[in-house]
């Protein structure tokens, strides 16, 4: 029982690190990266669908993205969805393929982004400590129902600590990487 509860958590956990890599890649730094697109949906023949699904995104050039599309007659929608994004690049369209030139960030655009960063991080620190108090509460539920013994409790209590101070840590070690991505010039 306390095996079970332990490996539900940590399997939480590290689904609240995986999103936080996956907000992370979504953040603009100065240098171009076909994962800030991921997020973008065009609306394709009536469908939102992922830009990365109607299109090739490759980075030629540390500094430019180019967006071809599999099918022409979706370049002005590729270009709308960039532009309505919060990405606040302004495509480029040649009738072939879309061109975007990643400007550098301003030092207030990259203290901006930090904040954002360090409040998605906060928001995963925060998942992880709710994982940490439901699996808590899981275990005094097994304890008052007499399925497991005061020390199974205090050791699971224990071992779910340990998962929480690990992650938390993976987390700020995330955090500290792409502020340090963001802030470099």
């Amino acid at each position: 029982m306390v095996e079970e509860v332990k490996k539900s958590s940590e399997e939480k956990m590290k689904k609240a690190i995986a999103a936080l890599h996956y907000e992370f890649n979504t953040l603009r730094t100065g240098r171009a990266s076909a994962s800030l697109f991921d997020a973008i949906k065009v609306d394709y023949y009536g469908q939102k669908t992922p830009l990365n699904q109607v299109a090739t995104i490759s980075v030629p050039e540390a500094r430019l993205v180019v967006i071809q599309p599999w099918d022409k007659s979706v370049l002005s929608e590729i270009e709308k969805a960039i532009q309505k994004s919060e990405l606040s690049i302004n495509p480029n369209n040649d009738g072939k393929v879309v061109r975007i030139s990643i400007p550098p960030l301003t030092e207030e655009r990259r203290k901006e982004l930090v904040k954002l960063a360090k409040g998605k991080a906060e928001q995963s620190r925060v998942t992880v400590r709710n994982v940490r108090r439901d699996a808590n509460e899981e275990y005094k539920n097994l304890q008052k129902s007499s399925k497991i013994s005061e020390d199974d409790l205090k050791r699971g209590v224990d071992e779910i600590q340990k998962l929480t101070d690990k992650y938390i840590e993976e987390i700020n070690q995330v955090l500290e990487a792409k502020e340090k991505e963001i802030l470099e010039v």
